[in-house]
């Protein structure tokens, strides 16, 4: 049995860029992202919580890092050597992730939220799962069932 917390952060705005879409995707456009973060713990701490909301600042910021008014870029973009150039030219503050689709930034945000909470806790708290919405309609999942 789980104790599960989940942190929302939303109105983050960052544009995208899916190169593989073959429609308009493909073009560089915004979202208003939305990111759920749920925490997961066999044992509340000495103030019984899984884990204090406050505490999750450092997240937020790295969060912020990605989503705050950026431009995100799968890594093997065939255009990436460009959009760095637009970053170097301060034209789009450019960020290179792994995939900049809702499926890949949810697997992304995953690995992030995991690091940062089991780092703080000692292990006790773990990611159990990352949904991030691209608009109202649509969203993404990654889930993590293992301690």
């Amino acid at each position: 049995m789980y104790h599960t917390i989940t942190k929302s952060y939303d109105n983050l705005k960052a544009a995208h860029r899916q190169w593989r879409h073959c429609g308009h995707c493909a073009f560089a456009h915004g979202e208003n992202w939305r990111i759920d973060i749920s925490f997961r713990a066999k044992e509340l701490d000495h103030q019984h919580f899984v884990y204090d909301f406050g505490a999750l600042r450092p997240l937020k910021a790295q969060l912020e890092y990605y989503f705050d008014h950026t431009l995100l870029i799968d890594e093997d973009d065939p255009e990436r050597v460009f959009f760095e150039d637009m970053h170097a030219r301060k034209l789009a503050d450019v960020r290179i992730v792994p995939s900049c689709g809702a499926e890949g930034l949810a697997e992304f945000v995953f690995g992030l939220a995991d690091k940062f909470i089991r780092e703080e806790t000692g292990g006790r708290v773990f990611c159990s799962k990352v949904v991030v919405y691209e608009d109202s309609k649509n969203s993404a999942a990654y889930e993590g069932f293992t301690e």
